[in-house]
């Protein structure tokens, strides 16, 4: 079906031509062949479609938590019919390998939508404080704007919270991964969501997702991107004074302490900052290890950077796929390039594709060591496989590096001390730490501290930042 609908928008309960013949090309990246287009959206379409989201919000905003519980859940049971269908498509547009797709990227955007029914299942709207209700409602017309990197999961990461406060949506999918996108919209048609309620455009950030911030139709917008495209947004929607979330870069520390299990967290690190071939936002590329057991940590790195196996992301064997695209391709290459002028330790890895591979945006797992946290390659969010390990002297020292950059997104603390574990995460300056690299939890607050964007999102959070706040005095008089 995706490749049937890439030149329509789903708007208003509907599959639609867009306003104009534009179109954008999208490849495969093993091979950086062309392998579709979609339409190219312009202010007309965003118009249509916030249109429709206005008229269905005055209906949708008064119904039932049950009833908005009961179409995610509808939406849930198809996203698992479809599993297998996601993840291909996720494989194909993006190159992500198809294991990782089928175990994480397909699996954790569905995680979003379950959350968004737990949080229903006992959520207050309303709460009474003396004689005073405080009253909790939709915002209105949610505008959200995903990226290309984890496609389906920062979808649902903002779709499922907009649907479970009543809001309706515009959603604009990365025209770089736009498959999974309309698979996903095409499940919320099938669910039965009301025409109207979820709408999607596709298109480019100056010309869908500007106008989207901008539009005095839109009552908040949501991005995940980055700093330079939040910023953007932010400006657009300054004008009409709307609410802005932003989830955007990351250069996530991984202070290792002492006395943890250095065998067991020295490669679950390694994993953590590259999985998803290092395009996360939130990965830890930082490790930052005592200076006297730097080789010891070292070797471990090397030899578990030795078993990842690059190559065809179809191929369920491959643990690492290619880079999505060919900007981001070249960004890596030049920050390694950068790594290495700076004077930083190779442990493995460089510049140019992995050996015997001659095609495709193939990077190679490179790991830095004798990493100075001046360095560019310590500082700059790279958004692929290459972790810096920082060396220091004291815990002090450690908390000094870990806080030393334009970001606060993640982090990650690793102690056979849980005492001293939790003491230094509250002194990471980030909005998620994991100590001791535990489950991943869809109900836990994510977003950002300094450049890493404002706002929640996720779980109870995710919905709140979908809310308003009204207080009606004398609601319940003595």
């Amino acid at each position: 079906m995706a490749m049937t609908r890439t030149r329509q928008f789903y708007i208003d309960g509907d599959w639609v031509n867009p306003s104009s013949d534009g179109v954008i090309a999208f490849t495969d990246p093993t091979t950086e062949t062309q392998i579709g287009t979609i339409a190219a959206g312009t202010a007309a379409d965003v118009d249509r479609a916030i249109d429709a989201a206005r008229r269905a919000f005055v209906s949708f905003s008064l119904t039932e938590p049950s009833d908005r519980r009961a179409l995610l859940t509808r939406i849930v049971a198809l996203m698992e019919a479809r599993a297998e269908d996601l993840a291909q498509s996720m494989t194909l547009e993006m190159g992500t390998a198809i294991s990782f797709s089928r175990a994480a990227q397909v699996p954790f955007g569905i995680a979003h939508v379950r959350a968004a029914i737990e949080v229903l299942a006992d959520y207050d709207f309303v709460s009474l404080r003396g004689p005073t209700a405080i009253v909790r409602e939709p915002i209105g017309v949610c505008g959200l704007i995903t990226p290309w990197n984890w496609p389906l999961y920062q979808i649902t990461a903002k779709v499922a919270p907009a649907i479970a406060a009543g809001c309706t949506v515009v959603l604009k999918p990365s025209e770089m991964s736009p498959l999974s996108a309309l698979i996903f919209a095409q499940i919320m048609h099938d669910a039965g969501t009301p025409p109207g309620v979820f709408n999607m455009v596709n298109g480019t950030g100056p010309e869908v997702g500007a106008a989207i911030a901008s539009h005095p139709g839109v009552d908040m917008v949501s991005i995940t991107g980055s700093v330079r495209a939040g910023v953007l947004v932010a400006q657009a929607a300054a004008v009409t004074v709307k609410r802005v979330v932003q989830e955007l870069g990351g250069k996530s520390p991984n202070i290792l302490l002492p006395d943890a299990d250095f065998a067991r967290v020295v490669p679950l690190g390694i994993a953590s900052a590259l999985r998803n071939v290092g395009q996360s936002c939130s990965a830890p590329t930082r490790m930052i290890v005592p200076a006297e057991r730097m080789a010891e940590v070292e070797a471990l790195a090397r030899a578990h950077a030795a078993t990842i196996v690059v190559g065809d992301p179809s191929d369920p064997a491959t643990t690492m796929g290619p880079i999505a695209n060919r900007a981001q391709f070249d960004r890596v290459q030049q920050m390694i390039r950068i790594g290495i002028d700076e004077g930083a330790r190779l442990i493995c890895g460089g510049v140019g594709l992995p050996e015997g591979v001659t095609r495709g945006l193939y990077a190679r797992p490179t790991i830095f060591s004798g990493v100075r946290t001046g360095m560019r390659i310590a500082q700059e969010e790279i958004f692929g496989p290459v972790l810096c390990i920082l060396p220091y002297a004291t815990e002090e020292e450690a908390i000094a590096i870990a806080n030393d950059t334009v970001f606060g997104l993640g982090g990650h603390v690793q102690s056979a001390d849980l005492d001293r574990a939790r003491r230094v995460a509250l002194r990471v300056r980030s909005g998620q730490v994991h100590i001791n690299h535990p489950a991943w939890d869809a109900h836990a607050a994510f977003g950002g501290y300094k450049q890493s964007g404002n706002g929640r999102e996720y779980g109870v959070f995710g919905m709140e930042e979908c809310l308003e706040t009204k207080s009606i005095l004398g609601y319940n008089p003595a």
